[in-house]
């Protein structure tokens, strides 16, 4: 038989979906892959129920239906501090998984360098080698996860073709601070770099801490590819609706690259997704506000069982230091977390570039109640140290 490709020899499949599988399989609660156990808006709910008796179960257009595009222009210029034009600014894909390979897609060529932070999304090493390119890993550091202006330059000058950031950060929660992405966008002037952003998690964010849109910097609109979903916002992971918004002559290209990967995004939920779109303000107040709680709540849990952790400034993720427990392998460690606890976490190590054995990642977008039991089973997380 002829050989299979070599580009994904260098890469797992989704350690973050094996630890669902595997929290499947032991009952255990699942705080690894980041999906919540809560309902989406009632709005939301109550427009999908009559779309399935109307007629939206055809092709949209492939780029993506005309008022879904509308509204997600008219939120995101209000957000973004620019008119954003729904007819040439905007993709819509099949989540920003699909965004985020079709940005890759669009700016890379084999053979290209692509700046990635580490630690990372894992699908962010994944695209950059099916894409062809070559990523360029650069660190940020704990407790802050902050990173070093030189060795960010350093980066730059081996000549990348684009960097991508994801802001606020999966999986460590860092929210970029306003002076951090003038470093950054400096850079990519200097060295004339696109910057493709992550920004799924853009109204999770806790005070003081606020999140900057990447292309509203200054002579930034013009290299930068935002991608992002209504996965987080509207808890509605398994609708996968994303989005791309860059400038006319980017997401001319990017219409191409995603017309060929998946056609279009699913018709009949992007018009009931309009209803998320055209909530107000006080929408997204809210959502802070609910997240805050829930991270308030988690890791006070979390204090109060002895477990040394992160402090998220964005995202709903928390890093466990699991030091003390004496393992070599972190995967082997979340194994046993989700057998002998119960509860199931992500292994530090598939975020990381570096030989980061000693942290795990738990996801608290959970219903107040899920998040206690998982508490209450984690007070037993002693019992595996060796």
């Amino acid at each position: 038989m002829p050989a299979l490709s070599k580009r994904t020899e260098t890469f797992t499949d989704s350690v973050i979906r094996r630890m669902t599988r595997i929290s499947n399989q032991y009952g255990a609660v699942n705080l690894s892959q980041g999906f919540p156990d809560f309902e989406p808006p009632r709005e939301l709910l109550k427009r999908l129920a009559e779309v399935s008796n109307e007629d939206f179960h055809q092709y949209s257009i492939t780029w993506g239906a005309q008022n879904f595009r509308e509204a997600l222009a008219e939120k995101q210029s209000r957000l973004m501090g620019r008119r954003i034009d729904p007819n040439a600014e905007i993709v819509v894909t099949c989540g920003s998984t699909e965004a985020m390979m079709a940005a890759m897609m669009t700016v890379a060529n084999p053979g290209d360098k692509v700046i990635v932070f580490s630690p990372f999304y894992e699908n962010y090493g994944a695209d950059t080698i099916l894409s062809g390119a070559e990523p360029i890993y650069v660190p940020l550091y704990p407790p802050e996860f902050n990173f070093d202006p030189n060795e960010l330059e350093a980066a730059f000058r081996q000549k990348p073709k684009a960097l991508i950031l994801c802001n606020p950060s999966n999986p460590c929660g860092k929210v970029f601070t306003y002076d951090e992405l003038k470093i950054i966008a400096d850079l990519a002037e200097k060295y004339d770099v696109f910057v493709i952003t992550d920004e799924v998690y853009e109204h999770i964010v806790y005070a003081p801490h606020k999140h900057t849109y990447f292309a509203s910097l200054p002579n930034m609109w013009e290299r930068t590819i935002s991608c992002s979903s209504l996965s987080k916002t509207y808890s509605v992971t398994g609708w996968r609706l994303g989005y791309i918004i860059a400038p006319p002559h980017i997401i001319d290209v990017a219409k191409k690259v995603h017309d060929f990967l998946t056609v279009g995004a699913a018709a009949p939920l992007q018009e009931a997704a309009v209803t998320g779109l055209r909530f107000g303000d006080d929408y997204y107040s809210r959502l802070a506000d609910k997240y805050t709680e829930k991270r308030d709540l988690f890791l006070r849990g979390l204090d109060d069982i002895g477990i040394a952790h992160t402090n998220p400034q964005g995202a709903y993720y928390v890093l466990l230091d699991i030091s003390e427990f004496g393992y070599e392998s972190d995967l082997d460690f979340c194994e046993k977390l989700a057998e002998k606890v119960g509860v199931g976490a992500v292994p530090g190590s598939s975020f990381f570039r570096e030989n980061v054995n000693h942290l795990i990642r738990l996801h608290f977008a959970k219903k107040n109640d899920t998040l206690n039991v998982a508490l209450n089973r984690l007070s037993d997380i002693y019992k595996l140290k060796k």
